[in-house]
C-alpha cells in the first residue's frame, strides 16, 4: 500500500492550545515497490509515542515507520507532548487527559480508522516508553499489543534516585512518593492484574542502556502479576535510533499478526 502523510492542527480543548499531530495513514494504491492489499477494511491504528529530547516528527525523521506500517493496514498517529512524560502537569497543562481522551476522539472523529480494540496499539520510546506503558496497564480494554523500547517505565524510581529537578516539579509538583498513585506504572500492573481482557506487551532494551536495569525489574514485575509479555534484549545496544528503528519494525509485525 502507499501512505498518505497527514499533519494535522486541532484547538485542543484539553490543552487549551492549537495542537499538531503527525498521521501516516495507508491509501489503496499500489505503490513502487510495496505490494498493494485489496481489503476494505478500515485501517488498524498505532499510537506512536515520542521520547524526552523529541517531538511528533522524530519517528518518521529517524524510521522507516512508514514503510514497516503500509504492509499492515496500519495508521500511525504521532501526537507530540513536550517535557510531560504523557502526564497531567500540576504546574503545566493536562497531556494526559489529552493523549488518553481527547487525541483518539479526535482522530476518529477526522479519520476513517479501526475502533475495535483488536486493532488498536501504541508504543513509544524512553518517555514514550512509559507513555505506552502506562495507557496499557490504565486501559487494558482498549489496546490489542503495547510496546516499550528503552523506555523509562520506573517513573517512580526515577524521580526518588534523582530528586526534584525542574521537570519532575511542574509535572509532579510537592509529592514526596508517587508510588501507589495514577502515574505508577507497578501499581498499575497490579490494580488491573485481573482485567477481562490485556494487551499483549512487547519490552526490549539494549543491555547497555541507562535504563537497562529499569527493564530488568520491570519485566518480571510484569508477568508475577499475569500479564502477557515478550521480552528482548538486544546484546550492547544503547540509547540509540538504529536499536529503534529495529524495535518498531518487529513490533509492528508482533502486534498485526493474528493471533491463533
Amino acid at each position: 500500500m502507499t501512505m498518505a502523510f497527514l499533519q494535522i492542527q486541532f484547538f485542543s480543548n484539553v490543552l487549551n492550545v492549537a495542537s499538531t499531530v503527525n498521521v501516516i495513514l495507508p491509501e489503496a494504491n499500489q505503490g513502487i515497490g510495496i505490494q498493494a492489499k485489496k481489503e476494505e477494511t478500515l485501517p488498524k491504528v498505532l499510537y506512536l509515542l515520542h521520547g524526552y529530547s523529541d517531538d511528533h516528527t522524530i519517528w518518521m525523521r529517524r524510521t522507516s515507520v512508514e514503510r514497516y506500517a503500509a504492509a499492515h493496514n496500519l495508521a500511525v498517529i504521532m501526537p507530540a507532548v513536550n517535557h510531560s512524560f504523557y502526564c497531567n502537569e500540576v504546574h503545566g497543562e493536562r497531556y494526559w487527559d489529552y493523549v488518553s481522551e481527547e487525541l483518539p476522539k479526535t482522530m476518529h472523529r477526522f479519520l476513517r480508522l479501526s475502533d475495535k480494540p483488536e486493532d488498536t496499539f501504541v508504543a513509544g520510546l524512553s518517555m514514550g516508553g512509559y507513555g505506552a506503558m502506562r495507557l496499557a496497564l490504565t486501559y487494558p480494554e482498549r489496546f490489542a499489543a503495547a510496546a516499550s523500547f528503552s523506555g523509562a517505565v520506573d517513573i517512580t524510581g526515577m524521580v526518588q534516585r534523582h530528586g526534584k529537578d525542574g521537570t519532575a516539579d511542574r509535572i509532579f509538583g510537592d509529592a514526596a512518593d508517587l508510588k501507589g498513585t495514577e502515574v505508577d506504572t507497578y501499581w498499575l500492573m497490579k490494580k488491573n492484574a485481573k482485567a477481562a481482557h490485556k494487551p499483549r506487551l512487547y519490552v526490549s532494551c539494549g543491555t547497555k542502556d541507562f535504563l537497562y536495569s529499569a527493564h530488568e525489574k520491570f519485566v518480571p514485575a510484569l508477568l508475577e502479576n499475569g500479564w502477557d509479555v515478550t521480552r528482548h534484549d538486544e546484546p550492547d545496544a544503547v540509547h540509540e535510533w538504529g536499536f529503534w528503528d529495529q524495535e518498531i519494525r518487529k513490533f509492528i509485525a508482533f502486534a498485526c499478526q493474528t493471533k491463533k
